[in-house]
């Protein structure tokens, strides 16, 4: 039986955005949501209690915050226009990004931070936020496109007219452990869902040659590429040293699961095979 996964703050997991709301410093009112999907996510009780922290001093201004609050993470990037045409000749507005408290915030900040500056263009050209004749309606639809298109594929386009802009996720990986140039790369996500019309020359290289289960520096040689170049695959291969027939080796307890688990025997098959198909059972393990 597999082990469960554990949900807790600092778990390092990543969870799907839950909510985008837009909030404003009203110039009699004060902090207020105006616009958020789903609605009515983030409830006014919760956003009365941190909105000193989600609309901030003026030392906090274009800096990425999050706040952590009753199971929700609120990750934002507050902005301050000026302009003598705002009551108190400023608007304050922060866009927000709402994901459970266990998950990972860190790769939505740079999505944040550029959604916010498309928006300060969008308010400057057209008072898309400030006027009180659009009622969000835009911005509903909008925000609504991201949160599902960012949750769903990762990435969104927004168009405006003329203009467009793009927004990614980016998975931000740990450092790679020290490779060592005796280590053999083997792919551990399926090579044939990479874009390979994205890839430089000495990508393309590499991956053709990692099929043949070369070692780092025979790779290295091959491609006439440094050895830093070689490695940069972390999260994509598995690194492993290579193989000697003067080494011993041994298999573990966690073999069994070869013999028990169906699909664990079929991605084994189709791994070390070349047609995919079984060419003997593998009941006889048990």
């Amino acid at each position: 039986m597999e082990d469960e996964v554990e949900y807790y703050e600092g778990c390092g997991l990543d969870g799907p955005l839950r909510c985008i709301f837009l909030c404003e410093f009203h110039p009699t009112a004060g902090p207020k949501i105006t616009c958020q999907v789903p609605d009515n996510y983030i409830s006014k009780e919760i956003f009365d209690a941190v909105s000193v922290y989600i609309i901030p001093k003026a030392q906090l201004q274009r800096s990425i915050l999050t706040v952590t609050v009753l199971g929700s993470k609120i990750l934002g990037f507050p902005i301050r226009i000026y302009n003598k045409k705002y009551a108190r000749n400023a608007f304050y507005f922060n866009l927000c990004f709402v994901c459970d408290a266990w998950a990972r915030s860190v790769q939505y900040e740079p999505v944040v931070k550029k959604l916010s500056d498309h928006l300060i263009t969008m308010e400057v050209e057209k008072h898309f936020l400030s006027n009180p004749q659009n009622e969000n309606a835009p911005l509903s639809s909008m925000l609504g496109q991201v949160m599902e298109d960012l949750n769903t594929y990762r990435m969104c386009t927004l168009t405006e007219g003329t203009t467009k802009i793009h927004l990614k996720v980016v998975k931000i990986s740990k450092e790679p452990s020290p490779v060592h140039d005796h280590q053999v790369p083997i792919f551990i996500e399926d090579q044939h869902m990479f874009r390979s019309e994205q890839w430089d020359l000495t990508t393309y290289q590499i991956s053709a040659i990692l099929i043949e289960l070369s070692m780092v520096s025979c790779i290295s040689f091959l491609v006439n590429a440094g050895i830093v170049l070689v490695i940069r695959y972390y999260g994509v291969v598995s690194l492993l040293p290579i193989f000697q027939y003067s080494n011993v080796y041994a298999a573990t307890p966690k073999l069994r699961m070869l013999a028990e688990n169906k699909e664990l025997q079929q991605r084994c098959i189709k791994y070390v095979s070349k047609s995919g198909i079984a060419p003997f059972t593998l009941m006889h393990l048990k």
